[in-house]
């Protein structure tokens, strides 16, 4: 009889090594996936509204994977640890959005060798083991300042707008939109402060260098977070709308808002309301962490995926920014690109629709809500 025990315990553990060893597809078939979001910096809008969206993933494949999301700020070894943390209970996905390209790579392999699913997105990490989804941020840059410095004509003073130093995102668009304009000498950068990604960080920032020089000394302004405040400081200052400097980059609805005519915005606020303002609205897209995770699942279920999903740009310009009427997927996918300003906060980022994610749109980018079956 003791025999017959220590053998079917024997049996008993054999099988489980082996469901262990065949990976996390095999071990946990009956069970759902455990992800994990690993977050760093997450003070602006696009943080939050990102959040929102793999949240919304992760509901509307709930018969496959349950989300847990952890925010490390940015502190580098907090978001070691924590993603250590996440393998050793017992992650099968993790989406990550990393402060350094290069500091978690350890604690990445070290997630790898125990087959959990690494995904970073958006700011990209170099670890081979792990996949990254983002958009490309040299073309976004480049393509943003040039379509700023034709609109000063070459020439002039320009105000440009950093955002979180150390991110993949933040160092290639400096570099683009930098080499951008030192090839016109006649293009002076006379104020270079830091917005984070967040207008409320960037308006105090913009006050700051505005205090020292008028508007109307100021040409052109670049850079995240950096266009629907600058107007609105500018309209507080009394600039006439028609006399909006020209500005890049960022989605914000309260951008592509300004970016409408005058008069063609119901629902509008004083300080939300269509300005004619010249502007190119290119963005990082915020459902990148959502595809991560819709890619990983996909991973797991024994797909062929890309170690490198680049999003496409979309540009928005005066001449193709376009008010929705209800903001559905479907409206989105038929063309227009901007919301209600009754709908959407002005920080909110409006560059939400992606062909390759259906089940989420406004209301994941809000609520956190997958769209209707």
């Amino acid at each position: 009889m003791r025999f017959l025990r220590l053998s079917a315990l024997a049996s008993t553990a054999t099988l489980f090594l082996a469901a262990a060893l065949a990976g996390p597809s095999l071990a946990h078939a009956a069970d759902k996936y455990k992800a994990y979001l690993s977050m760093s910096y997450s003070g602006n809008d696009w943080q939050t509204e990102a959040q929102n969206m793999v949240e919304a993933m992760a509901k509307a494949h709930s018969d496959k994977v349950e989300l847990k999301t952890q925010i490390s700020g940015t502190d580098v070894q907090r978001q070691i640890q924590q993603i250590n943390a996440m393998v050793q209970a017992g992650a099968n996905i993790i989406i990550v959005y990393p402060i350094s390209p290069t500091a978690l790579n350890p604690a990445i392999r070290a997630a790898c060798a125990k087959k959990v699913v690494v995904f970073a997105y958006d700011s990209r990490v170099t670890e081979p083991c792990a996949y990254n989804v983002f958009t490309d941020q040299k073309k976004l840059a480049t393509d943003s300042a040039e379509w700023v410095a034709t609109k000063m004509n070459h020439k002039g003073n320009l105000v440009f707008i950093t955002g979180v130093p150390g991110t993949t995102v933040d160092t290639e668009r400096n570099d683009a939109a930098h080499a951008v304009f030192k090839k016109y000498p006649d293009i002076k950068i006379v104020g270079e402060p830091n917005g984070m990604w967040s207008a409320a960080v960037a308006r105090k920032a913009l006050t700051e260098t505005m205090s020292t020089r008028k508007w109307s000394d100021v040409s052109g302004v670049w850079g995240g977070a950096a266009c629907y405040v600058s107007w609105s400081m500018q309209r507080e200052a009394g600039t006439p709308a028609d006399k909006l400097v020209p500005c890049g980059t960022e989605g914000t609805n309260g951008m592509r808002v300004a970016m409408l005519k005058t008069g063609t915005v119901p629902n509008a606020k004083p300080d939300y309301t269509a300005m004619g303002g010249p502007g190119i609205s290119i963005e990082s897209h915020p459902a990148a962490g959502a595809l991560a995770l819709k890619l990983a699942l996909k991973v797991l279920a024994g797909e062929s995926v890309p170690k490198t999903t680049v999003m496409p740009l979309v540009e928005v310009t005066p001449e193709t920014v376009k008010l929705c009427k209800t903001g559905s997927w479907v409206e989105m996918k038929d063309g227009c690109n901007t919301f209600d300003p009754s709908l959407v906060p002005p920080g909110w980022f409006a560059n939400i629709f992606s062909p390759d994610t259906p089940e989420i749109g406004l209301h994941a980018a809000l609520n956190r809500e997958p769209e209707s079956k």
